[in-house]
């Protein structure tokens, strides 16, 4: 992490804010697609950027930010100083913050999801735990698709964009409903649509 003090400063924070505002405009995805972004613009694959690339993507994805402030962010992000920042790390600092109860009900989703365990989501679990919901869904009543399709485009709308594995780790998956979660307001809500979701046992009082 970078330095306290950096983490600190308040003009930082409402940079992040903003930028975070931003991105949300652009729906639950938002921070997903600016990801993306920067993974392209990082062509050799160290997941670091200089400046000039930052300011690269922030253009492509078009964020709006002052040249004096995105050198701040960029400066706050740079803890080695050596002139690059890693861009996933910036990403995750753009998500909304979740609160407790909201971490731990996307935690039991990801474990009643994860049917052997392994900490990693993939089409096999999903056939298991996952099968009678992805047959609710309209392009399988229609016989579009397959309820293997289904299954693979609810795992891909999870995985990492730009870099799809066929896999979701719990970070992937935490770092998805932290988008979706910036759409609802209520803690109580968000708590009730995700055991809706995913068939988990009411909240204990």
């Amino acid at each position: 992490m970078y330095k306290q003090s950096q983490v600190e400063n308040k003009r930082v924070l409402e940079l992040l804010e903003q930028l975070r505002n931003q991105c949300l405009l652009n729906g639950v995805g938002g921070l997903k697609s600016l990801a993306v972004v920067f993974r392209r613009i990082d062509t050799d694959f160290s997941k670091r950027l200089c400046y000039q690339e930052l300011d690269e993507g922030m253009k492509t994805y078009g964020l709006e930010v002052d040249q004096n402030d995105l050198k701040m962010l960029f400066d706050a992000f740079d803890r080695d100083r050596n002139k690059q920042i890693d861009f996933l790390e910036f990403v995750a600092k753009l998500q909304p913050p979740l609160s407790k109860r909201r971490i731990e009900v996307i935690n039991q989703a990801f474990d009643a999801l994860d049917a052997n365990k392994d900490g990693v989501l993939k089409l096999e679990d999903l056939r298991v735990v996952y099968s009678s919901n992805a047959r609710q869904h309209p392009k399988f009543i229609s016989g579009e698709w397959t309820e293997e399709q289904v299954l693979q485009y609810f795992l891909d709308s999870i995985d990492t964009p730009g870099n799809p594995d066929g896999t979701v780790t719990r970070e992937e998956f935490m770092n998805y409903y932290a988008g979706v979660s910036s759409t609802v307001d209520d803690d109580s809500y968000f708590d009730l649509m995700m055991r809706a979701c995913y068939g988990l046992p009411n909240r204990r009082t």
